[in-house]
């Protein structure tokens, strides 16, 4: 029998039930075999190992080696190289590398070949001039390829057209660069060559050194207060071949510079 108090709730008026004891159940799951190992491996170390079973590209990986990123890179032809954490030493994985045989008293020579490119003005002059007929090379080409006849190039009257100095005549063909040196101011040769001409020049040049470069390439350097060299001598680019002066047709100290192909004049600037 029960009763029910004032605020609705029923009271029970017999003994109290006995509760049911619970019984704890406990579920075997099968362990994974690779749980333990995979905690024990940080991320990055994880990520890295799946970088190396799944061929990522090397460059990645070395860069990311660069940063420590990763811990592990493979190189081409060679192991890959580990750091374990734990021991804080690297661990090399050597590859399959063949063994070379070498004598102990064999002498290591680390010594290379010159190796020569068309960086190297020389070299690019003489490909220019002997991959095509000297008077078909545009100026896009040929820009550079001579040295500067002197330590610096000021011009004091360009080529071309222009009013005679000495006569004060219109429309006089000037041949080549005059450019401003103190009288006694060391001349280089522009290029490597050689001298075909070292004496007076009786039309206005003065003292006067001619070097051929081949295939129809010269050069003449003129008005010069003395020579260093002789005819028939081999002279390399930036060797001191003459001093600057006025002598000829000057009106005053300078370097009068020309370059010639086939025998006609063009423009020095075109080539330095």
């Amino acid at each position: 029998m029960t009763t029910q108090n004032t605020r609705g709730r029923r009271r029970a008026s017999g003994p109290t039930a006995v509760l049911r004891s619970t019984t704890a159940v406990e579920h075997d799951r099968p362990r994974d075999p690779h749980r333990e190992l995979r905690r024990r491996k940080g991320p990055l170390r994880q990520m890295a190992e799946f970088a190396a079973a799944s061929g990522a590209g090397q460059k990645a990986g070395v860069a990311l080696a660069a940063t420590g990123l990763i811990l592990t890179v493979a190189l081409p032809g060679a192991g890959a190289m580990t750091a374990t954490p734990e021991s804080n030493q690297t661990a090399l994985a050597v590859g399959s590398q063949p063994e070379i045989p070498a004598a102990a008293s064999a002498t290591i020579d680390f010594s290379r070949a010159a190796v020569s490119t068309t960086a190297d003005p020389d070299t690019k002059l003489k490909q220019l001039l002997s991959a095509q007929s000297v008077g078909s090379i545009k100026t896009s080409s040929s820009k550079g390829t001579l040295g500067a006849p002197l330590d610096t190039l000021t011009t004091a009257s360009p080529f071309g057209y222009r009013v005679n100095p000495i006569t004060g005549g219109l429309g006089e063909f000037h041949r080549g660069q005059d450019f401003v040196a103190q009288c006694g101011t060391q001349v280089h040769a522009a290029a490597a060559g050689k001298v075909t001409f070292a004496g007076w020049h009786p039309y206005g040049g003065g003292n006067r050194i001619v070097v051929d470069h081949g295939n129809g390439l010269e050069t003449t350097y003129n008005h010069l207060s003395s020579f260093n060299v002789q005819v028939g001598q081999t002279v390399s680019r930036g060797d001191v071949i003459a001093l600057s002066g006025t002598t000829g047709a000057s009106t005053g100290c300078h370097l009068h510079f020309e370059v010639m192909v086939n025998g006609d004049v063009v423009d020095p600037l075109g080539w330095l």
